[in-house]
């Protein structure tokens, strides 16, 4: 039989050589790329402003949930429930526990502290100076809940050094060095006749802190008035018998 009259034979499904695919068009756009500059722009706005309010409830959640059971007890687990997202959503922004109550001091204080870190105004005596921060203070933290973050840190502190040593180093810190500028503000304008306040400047946040710590255990048996506790403290600084 010759090799014309020879019948093919069948081939197997697994021997077939697969055909060449047709030519591309053109190179496939990524499923966000629109060619609409203003859209793509838009639509990164709109993924930004999610992602800071995920982070924003991550951070309310965080706070309900450290002052209910304390540093040691919370759970990220808990926190992301109270929040509404998945526990994995945390880590996207905080890498662990320790980070997420590091944030809760920061966004919590530091706008607080940077108004105290504020230079005084020109004309402003010391005097009204420090009426300002007692002002500030009692509206902004005895009135609101930074005052239970800051008894928190209180509480917690001994048992965390590295939590007590973050808020040293990023709230206190600051804090008496904007005292120690009013103090020498005060000595300089001859407001202030005793210069050894320069070295304890913490003796003009004590009494703040006092009122913190009052209204957290006795305030429901004896409410302090803390406007009036730090206005007479000031008068005492300024040798004034009374406050004007």
């Amino acid at each position: 039989m010759t090799d014309a009259t020879r019948r093919p034979t069948k081939r197997s499904a697994t021997s077939v050589t697969p055909q060449p695919a047709p030519a591309a068009r053109g190179r496939a756009k990524p499923a966000d790329a629109t060619g609409d500059p203003s859209r793509n722009a838009a639509a990164s706005s709109t993924r930004t402003l999610r992602a800071a309010e995920r982070r924003a409830a991550i951070v309310d959640a965080a706070l309900d949930e450290f002052i209910a059971r304390g540093f040691a007890a919370t759970r990220l687990e808990d926190v992301a429930k109270r929040a509404g997202v998945a526990k994995g959503t945390i880590y996207l922004y905080f890498a662990d526990k320790e980070a997420l109550f590091q944030e809760l001091l920061r966004s919590a204080m530091l706008p607080l502290i940077e108004k105290l870190d504020a230079p005084p105004l020109p004309g402003v005596s010391a005097r009204a100076t420090f009426e300002m921060f007692a002002e500030v203070f009692v509206r902004e933290v005895t009135q609101t809940r930074r005052a239970d973050l800051l008894r928190l840190m209180i509480t917690e502190g001994p048992r965390f050094p590295s939590l007590a040593e973050f808020h040293y180093r990023e709230v206190v810190v600051r804090g008496l060095a904007a005292m120690r500028r009013v103090i020498a503000y005060g000595i300089e304008r001859g407001e202030i006749r005793n210069d050894a306040l320069l070295q304890f400047p913490q003796l003009i946040m004590a009494p703040a802190m006092l009122t913190v710590i009052w209204q957290g255990l006795f305030g429901r048996y004896s409410p302090l008035d803390s406007l009036g506790l730090l206005r007479t403290h000031i008068a005492l600084i300024f040798d004034e018998r009374e406050a004007t």
